[in-house]
């Protein structure tokens, strides 16, 4: 049976969970993710445990934050003074932004703090610092 190896087109089921089994995403209501192993088309430590699968294979793995999105970094997160906002703009904890930078790039962000006078805005994966669990299932290799 062919297995999941380096170069080769995959499609899986999966199932990801934080540490207190919040579901934060999942394939079970729609069609497998289809990727290419080796191309870093998803983060190295899901790639790693489809390697060696053969179709048919279930697996649940956890993986470590630095194998994920990273470690929390903190210097990517920014405060601002809430008057450098735009005026019409409501924000809330939680709303992702995007702020564009001297170079004209935008970045994405999301609203982590909110006083009268500041803003919190982090630039980080919202899933950087956490380690994963991950129910697959290799559905095809080709």
């Amino acid at each position: 049976m062919t297995q999941a190896e380096l170069g080769k087109t995959v499609k899986v089921h999966y199932t990801g969970k934080l540490d207190d089994g919040t579901v934060f995403d999942s394939t079970a209501s729609r069609d497998p993710l289809q990727f290419a192993l080796g191309n870093g088309n998803v983060i190295p430590g899901f790639e790693q445990a489809v390697v060696g699968m053969s179709p048919g294979d279930s697996k649940t793995t956890t993986i470590p934050a630095d194998q994920a999105y990273g470690p929390h970094r903190p210097e990517l997160v920014m405060v601002v003074e809430r008057q450098q906002m735009p005026a019409d703009l409501s924000v809330q904890v939680g709303q992702p932004l995007q702020i564009r930078q001297t170079n004209g790039q935008t970045i994405p962000v999301i609203v982590s703090q909110i006083s009268d006078s500041k803003i919190t805005l982090d630039a980080n994966h919202p899933l950087a610092g956490q380690d994963l669990t991950f129910e697959i299932e290799l559905v095809e290799v080709n």
